[in-house]
């Protein structure tokens, strides 16, 4: 995938995330039980190393009063390819490196990314406890071709590990190949944080937050490049 191209994609998908409602927007992803099995590639498949310097999640969360952005750090991973199709792989998400983008210090962003991660223990397990799971995981478990879609060359199936909770997320995405270089992007979609146990201000888990609570979907774009 050209630079352009991949650009215009990362744009799509951030001007879906952020729109003009409070609410994140995006695509549902499908959601379910983890498969508990990765998808197995050819023994001659094209084995691609992920960046773990130019990959990374972009995420936003809601509440009533406005919504907030950032960034997640991918660490690791590996991308099985077998002619121009994604056969398999994993990455691992650091998420001790959230960051919150649409804040300054003075407004209170380094408050904000210590309680996202829980770093007191007042707050350890409010939303993601890094302290106690410093690492998030996808595996690839089913890829799909998709044609005719001008947003998508697959339909990602895998197993989600967050606070040590695995479920299975099923997504699109963008895949282009140059030469020995991978890139993909998706398309804004959402999850529900309390499937993996991040239940802070829920509305569908605490029945007395009135107007105090935090949207319980959580939009993303995952960017990858890989390397051979």
């Amino acid at each position: 995938m050209n630079y352009l191209l991949k650009i215009t994609f990362l744009f799509l998908g951030l001007g879906l995330v952020v729109s003009c409602s409070n609410k994140p927007a995006g695509a549902d992803a499908k959601t379910g039980d983890a498969v508990g099995k990765a998808a197995q590639a050819a023994a001659d498949a094209k084995v691609y190393k992920v960046s773990n310097t130019t990959s990374q999640v972009l995420w936003t969360g809601s509440k009533p009063t406005g919504q907030h952005t950032g960034t997640i750090g991918i660490s690791n991973g590996s991308l099985s390819v077998e002619g121009n199709k994604i056969t398999g792989g994993n990455f691992d998400l650091d998420m001790t490196s959230i960051t919150v983008t649409d804040l300054k210090a003075e407004d209170g962003k380094g408050d904000l990314e210590g309680h996202l991660k829980g770093l007191k223990d007042d707050n350890a397990d409010h939303f993601f406890n890094t302290r106690k799971f410093p690492t998030g995981k996808f595996v690839i478990t089913n890829v799909e071709a998709v044609s005719g879609n001008p947003s998508a060359t697959h339909k990602i199936t895998g197993d989600l590990t967050l606070k040590g909770i695995s479920k299975s997320v099923t997504f699109d995405a963008s895949v282009g190949m140059a030469g020995n270089k991978l890139s993909a992007v998706t398309p804004a979609f959402k999850i529900n944080r309390t499937e993996w146990g991040v239940n802070y201000k829920s509305k569908s888990v605490f029945d007395d937050l009135k107007d105090k609570f935090v949207d319980d979907d959580i939009a993303l774009v995952i960017n990858i490049d890989a390397n051979m």
